[in-house]
């Protein structure tokens, strides 16, 4: 089975979202971020997420995470909860 380890910033707005990838891709700490920004409470952990499966998460989550890009901010991703900014950190 498909494993991924990812880490997330979950905000309100699609606009917050794009802010935060500007200011990660311009050289900002993800953790800081995360931990600053993020609604949920895996900011604390910088956003880590841990190592999950395939379909342990909600869809539009899960296809990023298992066929996006590695080590780079990824997003706006909506889900019911909001909106994500996701770094896949490792794929195996």
């Amino acid at each position: 089975m498909t494993t991924a380890s990812a880490r997330h910033i979950l905000v309100e707005s699609e606009t917050e979202c794009r802010d935060l990838i500007s200011k990660i891709e311009s050289g900002e700490d993800f953790g800081q971020l995360a931990a600053a920004h993020s609604k949920c409470p895996s900011g604390r952990r910088g956003g880590e997420l841990g190592t999950f499966g395939r379909g342990q998460m909600v869809p539009e989550f899960d296809k990023v995470v298992f066929e996006g890009d590695l080590n780079k901010p990824l997003g706006p991703v909506k889900t019911q909860f909001g909106y994500h900014v996701v770094e896949v950190t490792s794929r195996s």
